[in-house]
């Protein structure tokens, strides 16, 4: 998912050069474009959300990289975060879409089943050597639609300090989780911090706790899912935890932690900078399981580039190539190791991990991440809707969990 990241990370940013023919790009991160017809000298305006200054330092660097290995120009349009979908479901009505757009791999299906985007393997174009839920998020009905070079996840921050200090082992299950938030709840200090935002921010700090109890998001209105529900309901209820989390970003979870007011918080490796920059202790481990030994399974987040069908087909055709340029092995290593995200591509794993120690608690999940419009396609936002709805009714008390999900599966 977009991660929201706001705060400006500065610091010089070096891009790995790409140094390769246009034809090796292609074939090193997308499986080869084919023979696509690109325009050589064409321009093609690239949309994506407003970022950090870090991220586009990092996205203009390999932005540059693709305009010198392509041949292609690049003219890139920024847009609002908040209201960037909403701008794109106006483009697609207007007809007025740009020739490549990013999208948060949870909206795919949506614009994909409106036909505003093209397939890629018209160009070429695969995700051959990608994690499997990596392509699974960036297809619609079994026909690959974006490609998306880095991904992120969610785990559990620990302040090993505070742990110590309390006398309190890193918790591996949701019961070690609840007592040790208790114990970890001192003044100012609560043990337990995360989103429950009513957005899909909640729905995906959530997931982790909902898949791996094993609901479903396609009958929300499960005992699993309210025993999942009733964890945080637990946490909030008992004070280990604040009745803020209704309202908190993950930035705002991030900013808590920082401050010494968490000693635990679920969030992403885009925090890395922020917290670095604090100098807060911090280690990242695996967001505790129902039970002890259960398989945790985690939501892939991360945003896909696409070729809007805009009916220009030598300027679409020119936009595969960048998108491919964008998936290549050095695009990927070189946006990850900016953006403190993970390769998606299989083989970079390994290498990545060796230059980048501290992303290895996220890289590792990454090959089983499951994407969160895989079983419903398009009508994951549905169910991401009901999911987060039911958690503000919980949270503040409006009806027990099953009751909440019952209620929302309703509406």
């Amino acid at each position: 998912m977009f991660d929201g990241r706001s705060v400006s990370r500065g610091g010089a940013v070096t891009a790995i050069a790409l140094t390769m023919a246009l034809t090796a790009c292609s074939a090193g991160g997308s499986g080869g474009n084919g023979d696509s017809g690109a325009a050589p000298g064409s321009t093609v305006v690239l949309q994506r959300p407003a970022g950090s200054t870090n991220d586009t330092e990092v996205y203009d660097a390999v932005f540059a990289d693709c305009e010198n290995t392509t041949g292609v120009t690049i003219q890139t349009e920024e847009i609002p975060s908040d209201g960037y979908l909403a701008k794109i479901l106006q483009q697609v009505s207007s007809k007025t879409m740009p020739d490549i757009l990013m999208l948060d791999n949870g909206d795919l299906p949506q614009i994909a089943q409106s036909g505003a985007l093209a397939a890629l393997s018209d160009f070429g174009v695969s995700a051959d050597g990608f994690a499997e839920g990596v392509v699974a998020a960036s297809s619609y009905e079994g026909e690959l639609y974006g490609i998306q070079p880095v991904a992120n996840t969610i785990a559990l921050f620990v302040n090993p300090e505070l742990l110590a200090a309390a006398g309190v082992e890193v918790p591996t299950t949701w019961d070690e989780l609840k007592t040790a938030s208790a114990a970890l709840t001192q003044g100012e200090t609560y043990g337990m911090a995360f989103s429950a935002a009513a957005t899909e921010e909640g729905t995906f700090q959530f997931l982790p706790f909902f898949w791996s109890n094993g609901a479903d998001e396609a009958d929300v209105a499960s005992p699993e899912a309210a025993e999942a529900l009733q964890l945080w309901v637990d946490l909030v209820d008992a004070g280990a935890a604040s009745e803020s989390v209704l309202t908190w970003t993950q930035a705002d979870v991030n900013d808590q932690f920082i401050a010494g007011k968490a000693a635990m918080m679920v969030n992403g490796p885009w925090q890395f900078p922020s917290l670095d920059e604090a100098a807060v202790p911090y280690e990242v481990v695996a967001i505790p399981a129902p039970r002890a030994g259960e398989e945790i399974v985690s939501p892939l987040g991360g945003e896909t580039w696409t070729v809007p069908n805009t009916g220009d087909e030598a300027s679409m055709a020119s936009a595969a190539e960048v998108v491919a340029c964008l998936a290549s092995d050095e695009s990927q290593l070189a946006l990850a190791e900016g953006r403190d995200l993970v390769p998606t591509k299989v083989s970079l794993t390994d290498q990545y991990v060796a230059s980048n120690p501290k992303m290895a608690g996220f890289a590792v999940q990454v090959p089983g991440l499951r994407a969160r419009t895989a079983k419903l396609g398009a009508d994951y936002t549905v169910a991401s809707q009901q999911i987060h709805t039911a958690i503000q009714t919980a949270l503040t008390g409006g009806a027990e969990p099953l009751a909440a999900f019952e209620q929302a599966a309703q509406s």
